[in-house]
């Protein structure tokens, strides 16, 4: 099958279940998840080098774990967002390290044309923000990461971690509810949260 075939024709999990036994499907599963799986690890470690390393290791496992997918137990995004929380996990516990989030997946990066001012607030809004995150609990931290690195639905987030879907909106609604409180006043980094928010309320 040609690589625009399967870009354009294959959905997520009949993607994978080719991904198993042709390196074209792999890559096109790399392609669409790569950011997504970046952007989660990116809310639970400390500096970019880490998340970057993570995120190799992470499609290192699986690719020797796809041929294990059965899209009929789980939907692909959930099925591989399983795999990315325990590697993510299991690499602090390994290094007995504090799971820690970072602020740069909540809002889009910063342009490189930005001009010093500019920057400067935005480096400003970062801090404040990524220092009120790191106050939430670990468990707040991975739904956001969820949420908003890993794009999933709260239906989705709920089946991955146990939780019931309604407990998993209550929870992202109070988590982002005191980030709004413990930062009122900061124009930049509450416009973030009102980001985060609109992407929420339409979950």
């Amino acid at each position: 099958m040609k690589g625009s075939s399967i870009a354009f024709l294959q959905d997520d999990s009949a993607l994978a279940v080719q991904a198993a036994h042709s390196p074209e499907a792999f890559a096109e599963i790399y392609r669409r998840y790569y950011s997504r799986v970046f952007n989660y690890a990116r809310y639970r470690c400390e500096d970019l080098e880490t998340t970057e390393d993570l995120t190799a290791q992470i499609f290192e496992r699986l690719l020797l774990k796809i041929n294990s997918y059965c899209p009929e137990r789980s939907p692909f995004s959930a099925w591989l967002f399983a795999i990315v929380r325990n590697e993510v996990s299991g690499h602090w516990r390994s290094a007995h390290r504090r799971l820690w989030v970072s602020i740069e997946s909540l809002w889009h990066w910063p342009s490189r044309e930005a001009n010093p001012e500019q920057a400067a607030i935005q480096t400003e809004a970062q801090a404040d923000l990524l220092a009120a995150i790191q106050k939430l609990s670990e468990r707040e931290r991975d739904l956001l990461g969820l949420k908003f690195g890993g794009r999933l639905t709260n239906r989705q987030i709920a089946e991955l971690t146990g939780l019931s879907e309604s407990n998993v909106g209550v929870i992202l609604y109070r988590a982002i509810g005191w980030l709004r409180d413990e930062l009122s006043g900061e124009e930049e980094t509450f416009m973030a949260l009102a980001a985060m928010e609109h992407t929420h309320e339409r979950a």
